[in-house]
């Protein structure tokens, strides 16, 4: 690696400290471990969970179509997927083709989701409480700016 020279200035990096990327991953994390705390006497963790509702919500569907809706990565989705099918939570059958493959939540994955729903209740509750009724709307409101700024690319 090269030295910087005198021609060449160094960036300053103060000001990544208030990078949107980087704050919204810090407070996904933050948020993320409550969730799979309050989740815990369920076996699941909020990741699982939310893809629990979302099977729920929509029925059977095509991974593809399922990462699209979620905005998350197929490769990704498909691991996750992998895992709640072991645990039994979750059937991925094959499509029509080879290239597609159609998910739905089973019984268990339903049972589960049950005994999950008033904990994950619990923790809506806790975080209303701290926020604010107000601001939280505000919050989902530019969270949800943020996805149409982030998806318009």
């Amino acid at each position: 690696m090269s030295d910087i020279t005198e021609s060449q200035q160094m960036p300053d990096f103060l000001c990544c400290v208030d990078c949107i990327g980087f704050n919204l991953r810090k407070a996904t994390r933050a948020i993320t471990q409550f969730y799979d705390e309050m989740l815990r006497p369920a076996g699941i963790r909020v990741t699982q969970y939310s893809l629990l509702v979302a099977l729920k919500i929509v029925g059977p569907v095509l991974v593809t179509d399922l990462a699209e809706k979620i905005v998350m990565d197929r490769t990704t989705l498909s691991r996750n997927l992998e895992v709640m099918e072991k645990q039994g939570l979750v059937n991925v059958a094959p499509g029509e083709d080879r290239r597609t493959r159609w998910v739905t939540i089973t019984e268990p994955g339903s049972a589960v989701l049950l005994e999950a729903y008033p904990l994950w209740q619990q923790a809506q509750a806790k975080i209303r409480e701290s926020m604010g009724e107000e601001r939280l709307q505000v919050l989902m409101a530019d969270l949800s700016a943020l996805i149409d700024v982030a998806q318009a690319r």
